[in-house]
Parts: C-alpha cells; structure tokens; sequence
C-alpha cells in the first residue's frame, strides 16, 4: 500500500534523493534526511470522508507518513482531544482558543508517542531487532512502552539527573535505563556513536527522518478536528524545533493534496528562558543557533543546549510572520495553575512553558485576541509533578468532626467576602 504514497528520503539542503533505509544524514553536505512523498499520488488518493472513516487513531493519515505497509507499532495512539478552551479564553482576553491535548496519548501520556509508533514501525519494517533512544524523558517512556508493546528489545539513555517520575515510567516496562552524566546534548552524542558501533535502530538518530514524520499527525487532527480549517496562530513548544517543523509541514501538506484549503497561518515557538537558543536567535534577528551548554530550567523536557532543527524552526516561523517566546520557571508552574484551574487540565513544564509564553504573545499584540488560537499541550502533568508541588497549598486537616468542617466553611466565606 504505502510505497506508492512514501518516495524517499531527501536532503533537507541539497535535494539529494536517498533510498528508504536507516540513514539520516546527506553524505554529500550533511544536511539532515527527511521523508518525501509522491503528492500528486495521494491527492488523488485520499479525502476527508476516507480519513474519516477510518479508527479514531493518528494512522488516519497514513498515506502522508513514512512505512511502506500497514502500521504495527501504536494502533491506539493519537486523536487526542481538541479542548474549547472558554474559560482560559476569558481568563486571557481571546475570542477562540483550543488545547490541544497530548497529556491524553496512549500509551505514555505524551505527544512522543506518535513519532515512536512510526519510528517502531519502520524499524519492524527494516528488521531491527533492538530499538534505543537518547530522551529527556518522553521519548524514553514511549519507547520502552512500545517496544514492550512490539516484543522488542530496547534501551533509552537518559541525563542523569532527569525527573525521578520519568525514571519509573521507563524502568516499569523492562527497559535498560541508562543515565549519563552530563546533559542531554552529551546523551546524544554518546548514542550517535552507539548507533554507528552496534547498529541498533536508534528513534532519533539513525531512524530520524521516520520519527520526525509522527508529529505531523498532531496538526493533522488539529485540522480536522477544527472542522478542516487552519487556525490562524498555532503555539508550540521547542526542545530540537523538530514539533513545530513538523506541525508547519502538515498544515502546508494538507493544502497540498486537497485536505484543507490555502489559507494563511501563524506558528509560534516556546521555550523555557533557562535553555532557549531557538527562541534567542529568533529575537536577535538570526538563524544562527548558538548552544547553551548547560541549560538551566524546571522544564527539563525541553532542555535541548543544540537543538538539531533550531535554524528549520526559526525559519518556519519567520516564513509564517509567526513569533517566538521564552518564560521564567516562576511564569512556567503559573501557566501549569493557570490550565489547570481554567480548563481542569494538568500539564507537565513544557505545557507550562507553552501557554506562558502563548500569554506573553497575546499580551504583548503578537497574536491578535479576536483570532483563532491552539495551544499545544504535548505531556501529561504527572510526569513532572516535583516541579510544581512545591508552589501548591498543603491540604487543610481537620479531625472527623462537622463542627470543625463547618469553621472551615465559615472561614472560607469571611475571606472571599473580603476579598471581594
């Protein structure tokens, strides 16, 4: 079925075609590998009544990602919920806002399980018998599910001081964890020469330009989900830059082959200002991403010093008239109280990150109030729940005694009588 649809891999700088195998690098420029597709072919193919009969599941869009059969890896995963945001819109001044919410994913509650199941499924395709991953701690609880999932073998290297909650979800599925001192731009270096020396499918190394392909799914079924239209400003968190790269093509791919019609849009990044290179580069007027060797931040999720798709991400959102942000780890647990307390909706950091930043853009003219907003929540709060427990109230404790509740009932309306 799928290799009518999915051509080859191509450079992202030189155009140079390569065959559909594990490779992600040009030899030529080393420009960096990403999946092509035979466009005239899937528009005739594919309609939006075919998608939408299909399973509620993000392989939907099948014809636009990068396997040459049937999926195996991640059948239940994607269609996460697009949330009305009414009551953040009022709380931010704003005509039409939508969460999209990836804390909903199966299996790991995060958006990373879209890029593992076609990354997985690519891999069963070319024969890996072991699959790895250098993660800052999604990508590593993805991968140890599905290769559980898939009776695969798996290891997921991870820096050594990641967030104890992300540790459990990788070590409960019978992976090898490996923690590496250093942060994660080391961890990654360290498994492009794992990748080279044992040959094992490594997701976001030698198996990149299919993973990447996965987070297309997300602005696919923001798009469909909005009734096949674009919104108008999309805010998307930035660790590598790959997520807003990949949202980008999915809105121009589904103008491409007939899913939506052309119209204009905005994309917006995040970052945490204590690791945000894309966000600085952007603000000084340049795709030139200078590292930050040691990033510095509660959002560790997105604690990317080199991100590999910074200089792509700048330029997508300059190419969209779009806007870039960074926030403070205090504005980062406000914007995590701030969804939650709207929208009852737990976000881990990077969600965070986001919506602070999506508030900063809105207050500061960027993104117009009158305008369609998403903002893109990608990891389940439970994850980084450390991160924000120490700016929540302890719970109030009485004994088993109606008299002591109502005191308490009687306090709590003397102060909002005060206060108001």
């Amino acid at each position: 079925m799928g290799k009518e649809f999915f051509s080859y891999l191509k450079c992202r700088e030189c155009g140079r075609q390569y065959p559909k195998k594990a490779v992600h690098v040009c030899e030529f420029d080393f420009g960096p590998l990403e999946a092509d597709y035979n466009y005239e072919h899937i528009r005739h193919s594919i309609s939006r009544s075919l998608i939408e009969a299909r399973p509620y599941n993000m392989w939907r869009y099948r014809e636009l990602l990068p396997i040459d059969g049937e999926p195996t890896v991640g059948l239940e995963t994607g269609f996460t919920p697009l949330v009305k945001a009414d009551r953040l819109a009022k709380a931010l001044g704003v005509k039409e806002l939508y969460i999209k919410n990836d804390a909903f994913n199966h299996p790991t509650l995060s958006f990373k399980d879209r890029v593992v199941s076609v990354a997985l499924s690519r891999a069963k395709e070319l024969d890996f018998k072991i699959v790895a991953c250098a993660s800052t701690g999604n990508l590593a609880n993805s991968v140890a599910a599905h290769a559980a999932a898939a009776g695969l073998k798996s290891y997921v290297l991870i820096p050594a001081d990641l967030e104890q909650s992300k540790v459990l979800n990788s070590l409960v599925y019978g992976t090898q964890v490996i923690g590496i001192h250093g942060p994660y731009d080391q961890v990654n270096r360290l498994c492009s020469e794992i990748a080279g020396k044992y040959g094992w499918g490594f997701v976001n190394v030698n198996l990149r330009p299919y993973y990447a392909e996965g987070s297309k799914t997300m602005g696919f079924e923001i798009l469909e989900q909005l009734g096949w239209r674009v919104p108008r400003h999309t805010v998307i968190p930035m660790a590598s830059g790959s997520l807003l790269t990949k949202v980008t093509k999915s809105y121009q791919e589904a103008f491409k082959v007939g899913l939506v019609d052309e119209q204009p849009f905005a994309v917006y990044g995040a970052q945490a200002t204590g690791c945000s290179p894309i966000s600085a580069a952007f603000k000084a007027g340049t795709d030139i991403i200078r590292p930050v060797p040691k990033p510095k931040t509660i959002a560790k999720s997105l604690a990317i010093g080199t991100p590999a798709d910074g200089y792509y991400a700048v330029n997508a959102i300059r190419a969209s008239h779009g806007s870039c942000e960074d926030v403070t780890d205090e504005e980062i647990v406000d914007g995590i109280k701030l969804l939650a307390e709207t929208e009852g909706i737990f976000s881990e950091t990077a969600g965070g990150v986001t919506l602070a930043c999506g508030k900063k853009l809105i207050e500061s003219g960027k993104i117009p109030r009158n305008e369609s907003i998403v903002i893109c929540i990608t990891g389940h709060g439970l994850k980084t729940a450390e991160a924000v427990a120490p700016h929540l109230p302890a719970p109030r404790l009485i004994n088993p005694s109606l008299r002591e509740f109502d005191a308490l009932v009687a306090n709590d309306a003397a102060l909002h009588a005060a206060a108001a």
